[in-house]
């Protein structure tokens, strides 16, 4: 189910038509504005129930407003999200975030950290493109860090990670609710964090009609452990894919069979990546972890850790299921 959205600086910004950091100083009373602007700004601050972030306006003196974010993911499609969250945090207390690639090299990592130091950053969030947990970063105690998506296999460090495991019980929740009972669950590598955590929250919840299907994170293994479900005559109405990229295939793969979905067979997701999730046929219902929610939130702990009072330790952050027409409840 979704969650009411809380209105960021950025949606403060788009409203005025002005930039983000020309709404930030008129909300903060800083800079040489011109009184229309402000009281547009305000206005718009106002329609939207906008509450600035107590945290980044507290920050103490003698700080660069600047926090680094430090990525293995390249292309982008777990970073982006969260990095635009920790902005709509930041940009409240007009704190700049700039971003570095490591690419999963070790040296290349080390480089943007002497960079992020150099210019005396006042705190880092570190990232990446799987979720699990990573050797902490080697940096000064007094430079707070937070790991958002990934988790710091130091269990003192303050880590915010997506309930992936609450997320698969919530497709199951929903499949059952519908009425489906011959559940089968298809998903990524065996050795794959997330594709244990998530097979077992499903195992766990629901007795499977057979053990989970490991393999890819890809359509065309969707559509090959689907033939493979239906060569061995397994009657299934429901299958739990670990991805949408999975689950494309899968609907793929029944329809070719002309099983319909979800008619016979519902189908779920997860990650909701619309560029996927829509673009199935049927649209697909899919498990958001809310990346832009998980950055604000590791944001937010930044801030309180800069402010002097560090969280430490595993902080999870909800998914929530967004339903759409990949299921239905089953027939008589």
């Amino acid at each position: 189910m979704s969650r009411p959205r809380i209105a960021t600086i950025r949606d403060v910004a788009a409203l005025a038509g002005v930039s983000v950091g020309t709404a930030s100083k008129a909300l903060n009373g800083r800079g040489s504005l011109r009184p229309g602007t402000v009281a547009r700004v305000r206005q718009a601050a106002e329609q939207l129930d906008f509450r600035p972030n107590a945290a980044a306006r507290s920050l103490p003196a003698g700080r660069t407003y600047t926090v680094g974010m430090i990525t293995t993911d390249t292309i982008g499609r777990f970073s982006i999200p969260l990095l635009i969250g920790a902005e709509d945090t930041l940009g409240g207390g007009q704190i700049s975030v700039l971003l570095c690639d490591a690419r999963d090299d070790p040296i290349r990592e080390r480089h943007h950290l002497r960079v992020l130091l150099s210019r005396r950053v006042d705190g880092i969030i570190v990232t990446g493109r799987r979720a699990g947990a990573r050797a902490p970063i080697d940096v000064d105690a007094r430079v707070p860090v937070v790991y958002a998506f990934l988790a710091s296999a130091d269990p003192a460090d303050c880590s915010v990670v997506p309930d992936e495991a609450a997320g698969a019980r919530l497709a199951v929740e929903h499949l059952l609710l519908a009425g489906r009972r011959r559940i089968a669950h298809i998903t990524g590598p065996e050795h794959h964090h997330s594709a244990q955590v998530r097979a077992a929250a499903v195992a766990g919840r629901t007795t499977l009609v057979t053990a989970p299907l490991f393999g890819g994170w890809s359509e065309a293994w969707g559509r090959q452990a689907t033939g493979m479900l239906l060569s061995c005559d397994v009657a299934v109405d429901a299958i739990v894919c670990g991805s949408d990229q999975i689950a494309r295939g899968v609907a793929d793969a029944l329809r070719e069979a002309g099983r319909r979905v979800p008619q016979e067979v519902a189908i779920t997701g997860f990650d909701n990546w619309d560029v996927v999730a829509l673009a199935s046929r049927p649209p697909l219902t899919s498990v958001d972890m809310d990346l832009e929610g998980l950055g604000r939130a590791a944001a937010g702990r930044l801030l309180r850790a800069i402010d002097g009072t560090p969280s430490p330790g595993l902080h999870p952050h909800p998914a929530q299921l967004v339903i759409r027409e990949s299921t239905a409840p089953a027939g008589p």
